[in-house]
């Protein structure tokens, strides 16, 4: 028998499938920022919720679908008159107004010099003024800024400018002990009799142009002021037009990887990658136009490039450079001094400053958040930042290069526990999951396996690598990051080591993090690396490189006394090794792979080293 319905009943049959397909194919195309999702429905469309480790997070605010250049002016528009940089060392101060009028004065001098869309502009220098001006002018003239380390020497420098096949080099004339100049003649020597503008090198084929950011001028470069003076005698119009030739997914950016295991690959990021990422980390710390973000690290590298300059400016906050490279006393002056209401730092940093002799004389009651990034963060010293900089609604960022750098923070709102504990919940827009690093397969929620991150974040490519690019990022787009951790229930993640730091003894899988987060109880202990090293009988053994706090002393035996009974007797550390410091990136990650080499010699282990395993 047919049963005949009404109208109303076969329009309201009719909108429900029509729903039910909209939403399928939204969840086919990962577009869940278009829907808000509600439990149960998260776990009716979300396979593998319950048991498998896989998260994504949506969000309410879409993504921007602008160019950095784009947005900057918009956000110039809206707050012209809010502090935009505050260089305490060079004694300068812009307004969001007059960061806007210099920026537009560098990108018609950058065109000026001839640089074309596409083409890349090398920036060589400290934390100065500058190097942000640099940032949002090349972004505005639609070049590609490569960050180059100030830490690089001779070697290091000719392969970024020759891998990046640069144009224009930008660079200071020295730091402390460090002779900028004389090193680019070093490995350019025909730059010193060209003309500005004109070099011509067999060595570095690409490049045509070297810009002296400060000092007097060296033979065969322009100054900056000179570069500036050609911008104002370029029409506003030139700049708008080139403006208008740029795609937000126009790659802007190369930022070569601190090369803590190998030769540095050059991330190729875009405006889409970078000015999203660095909007929604200021959204995760509660960003507004009345912060102002105290920021120690490095600008070459993402967590002052993205984390920081692209977190202030997209919220129309201040960023206040309080010295030319990290020191720890000129970071709390800023903070005082300026009111900043954040601070950036790695582990490493925010040890410094909290261990300063001077630390109790600040007046730090201004700070609210921060981010600690770069190298896992001991949850000991998290809790110490938390209390004793005032700083309650500390975040974790965790990310490499490779993704804009954000894949997982926390959020101010989460409880203290969950920020010391984990490195929080996918960043917006963004998937995670936890696989078996042998077959690729998703692991059991809490189950330790390879983070792997896909979404707008991810890098376009390794330039001029494809091979490497190809082994990072699989044909689903999914980056492959080589980092160990566990995904809970609630889509929080926790870092638990490095694919190549995980130490294999005597069949025992040993992830050196827990044991560092256990030694980090010791009362006397101010830092701690746990690394393997070679032994005949077990394949690898433990050792642990212990920084011991001020005036302290300490045993290698009184050491594993306190392990014994606490943790499994695998676990103890046999090795143990006191040192100052850690060998380490200008940006402070630990370079186990240089501690491992140390060790190895010192203990006479370099038989045990030769033995192959399968």
């Amino acid at each position: 028998m047919t049963v005949l319905k009404n109208k109303n009943d076969t329009l309201k049959d009719m909108i429900f499938a029509s729903s039910i397909l909209i939403i399928y194919k939204l969840y086919v195309d990962r577009r869940w920022d278009m829907v808000i999702c509600k439990e149960p429905f998260d776990d009716l469309f979300m396979p593998g919720k319950i048991s498998l480790s896989y998260a994504f997070q949506g969000s309410e605010k879409p993504l921007i679908g602008k160019t950095i250049g784009d947005m900057f002016d918009e956000i110039a528009e809206k707050y012209p008159d809010n502090d935009a940089i505050v260089s305490l060392h060079q004694d300068l101060r812009y307004t969001y107004r007059e960061l806007q009028r210099e920026v537009d004065r560098a990108a018609k001098g950058f065109i000026s010099l001839g640089l074309k869309k596409g083409d890349r502009l090398a920036i060589w220098a400290t934390n100065i003024a500058e190097w942000i001006i640099t940032q949002f002018a090349t972004a505005k003239a639609g070049i590609i800024m490569v960050n180059i380390n100030p830490a690089y020497r001779t070697h290091e420098l000719e392969y970024a400018l020759k891998q990046s096949e640069t144009q224009a080099l930008f660079l200071i004339d020295r730091f402390k002990t460090s002779d900028y100049v004389n090193m680019f003649y070093q490995v350019d020597p025909e730059a010193k009799n060209s003309k500005p503008g004109r070099i011509s090198s067999e060595n570095l084929p690409y490049l045509k142009t070297a810009v002296l950011i400060r000092g007097e001028t060296p033979p065969g470069m322009y100054t900056w002021d000179e570069v500036l003076k050609m911008g104002d005698s370029l029409p506003d119009e030139t700049l708008l037009e080139r403006q208008e030739q740029l795609d937000f997914d126009d790659p802007i950016n190369i930022q070569y990887t601190s090369g803590t295991t190998g030769f540095p690959k050059g991330v190729v990021l875009t405006h889409h990658n970078i000015l999203n990422n660095g909007y929604f980390i200021g959204e995760c710390m509660k960003f507004t136009d009345q912060d102002r973000l105290c920021i120690p690290v490095p600008f070459y590298h993402c967590f002052g490039m993205v984390l920081s300059n692209m977190a202030c400016m997209t919220h129309g906050a201040t960023m206040v450079i309080p010295a030319e490279y990290f020191n720890p006393l000129s970071t709390l002056t800023a903070i005082e001094k300026e009111r900043c209401t954040a601070v950036h730092g790695v582990p490493t940093m925010f040890i410094a400053e909290l261990e300063h002799p001077d630390f109790e004389k600040f007046d730090l009651s201004s700070l609210r958040t921060g981010i600690m990034a770069g190298s896992p963060c001991p949850i000991e010293f998290m809790k110490k930042v938390s209390n004793l900089m005032n700083m309650n609604e500390v975040v974790i960022t965790y990310g490499q290069t490779e993704a804009s750098p954000g894949i997982t923070m926390s959020s101010t709102d989460d409880s203290l526990e969950q920020r010391v504990s984990t490195v929080g919940q996918p960043m917006p827009h963004t998937e995670v999951k936890i696989v078996d690093p042998k077959t690729g397969k998703i692991v059991p929620r809490g189950e330790t396996g390879e983070i792997c991150a896909r979404g707008y974040a991810i890098m376009r490519c390794y330039y001029n690598n494809p091979t490497a690019t190809d082994k990072a990022v699989d044909e689903e787009r999914w980056l492959h990051t080589e980092d160990l951790g566990t995904l809970d229930e609630d889509d929080y993640c926790k870092i638990t080591g490095r694919l190549k730091d995980m130490v294999i003894r005597g069949g025992e899988n040993i992830y050196p993090r827990e044991i560092e987060e256990f030694l980090y109880t010791h009362p006397d202990i101010s830092d701690v690396q746990v690394i393997g090293v070679p032994d005949v009988k077990y394949g690898e053994e433990l050792m642990a490189w212990i920084k011991l706090k001020e005036g302290s002393s300490q045993t290698p035996e009184e050491i594993k006394e306190f392990c014994k009974g606490r943790i499994a007797h695998f676990k103890v550390p046999r090795y143990i090794k006191f040192v100052d410091s850690f060998p380490m990136t200008v940006s402070g990650k630990i370079q186990k792979y240089k501690m491992r080499a140390v060790s190895t010699e010192e203990l006479g282990l370099n038989d045990a080293a030769k033995i192959d395993t399968a």
